[in-house]
């Protein structure tokens, strides 16, 4: 399974949309204060930018001594319609500079230097030391993770029902609630990472189940055949 410091340095350097949030700065419009890209430096230093006239980037070349503080908080949306759609949290708190140099037209990049990391996510909720953040690795498939959900719920519905015949005792039990109730459980595909396909069965209950690839995946090659093997595991 991806460690928490993988899946938060994931969240930050996905699309995920974010916020910073800085004590005593105000603005007019909420999204003032959400950065356009953001970067994780050598270091583990998230860089964040922002217009050159954004409330942010003002209150950041006014900090003096690295006092100013501030958080990054990120907002995971499963990208396909399901129940309880948000996936998880995180929270990067530190302090904020800017970052001398670095800019593009009409933008400036601004330095979050990191104190403290929190997740909240579909694996549980823990700290992340920042040590921990600066070393982890992107996962792989964060990129195209949005649109092979998507596909895969647009185009294998019936695959993915078939997973049901992998659960055991879980997906008959499910299945009975359903019954009961005139019902079939529908199954959407959640999330997708280099370890594996996170589906929810929704129906009479709601429900998660995880199945893990017999190897980690390192690209979309890898990844389409690890899918392959899944499938046709759960047709036999």
């Amino acid at each position: 399974m991806p460690s928490a410091a993988e899946r938060t340095r994931t969240l930050v350097q996905s699309t995920c949309s974010a916020v910073l949030l800085v004590p005593g700065v105000e603005t007019i419009r909420p999204e003032q204060l959400s950065p356009q890209a953001r970067v994780v430096g050598p270091d583990g230093e998230v860089f964040l930018l922002f217009p050159a006239d954004s409330p942010a980037v003002r209150a950041a070349t006014h900090a003096q001594d690295d006092e100013l503080s501030a958080v990054l908080e990120i907002t995971d949306v499963a990208p396909v319609s399901v129940p309880h759609r948000i996936r998880g949290r995180a929270w990067v708190s530190g302090w904020l500079t800017c970052a001398p140099g670095i800019a593009e037209p009409g933008g400036m990049m601004i330095r979050l230097e990191v104190g403290e990391i929190h997740v909240d996510d579909l694996w549980g909720a823990t700290s992340v030391e920042p040590d921990e953040f600066a070393r982890a690795q992107v996962d792989p498939i964060v990129a195209h993770e949005a649109e092979l959900l998507q596909h895969l719920h647009s185009a294998h519905g019936e695959q993915l029902q078939e997973l049901c015949g992998l659960l055991g005792e879980r997906a008959r039990d499910a299945a009975d609630d359903d019954s009961a109730t005139g019902g079939r459980a529908r199954v959407v595909p959640l999330a997708l990472d280099r370890f594996g396909l996170r589906v929810r069965f929704t129906g009479a209950r709601c429900f998660d189940a995880r199945f893990d690839f017999p190897e980690p995946v390192r690209d979309i090659t890898e990844l389409r055949r690890a899918m392959h093997t899944l499938f046709e595991a759960a047709s036999r």
